[in-house]
């Protein structure tokens, strides 16, 4: 292989790497404990996920789309 194409794929791979392993890290298996996180509350105020332990909790994550179909 030429130098450039060689020097191409190895920033493909580095840029492959760091754009994927940290998604591969963060990713929580059955059973292990949500990261602690912050959020504004409707309410007003900053809810914590940490003042919820010992109640059930449900986090659904959805995206808003206004684009028409």
């Amino acid at each position: 292989m030429k130098q450039s194409t060689t020097s191409r794929l190895v920033i493909l791979f580095l840029v492959i790497i760091f754009v994927a392993l940290p998604r591969l890290v963060l990713a929580l298996q059955v059973g292990e404990k949500a990261p602690d996180f912050e959020l504004d509350s409707s309410k007003g105020g900053k809810l914590k996920l940490s003042s919820l332990k010992g109640k059930n909790v449900l986090i659904n994550f959805y995206v808003l789309d206004f684009s028409p179909t």
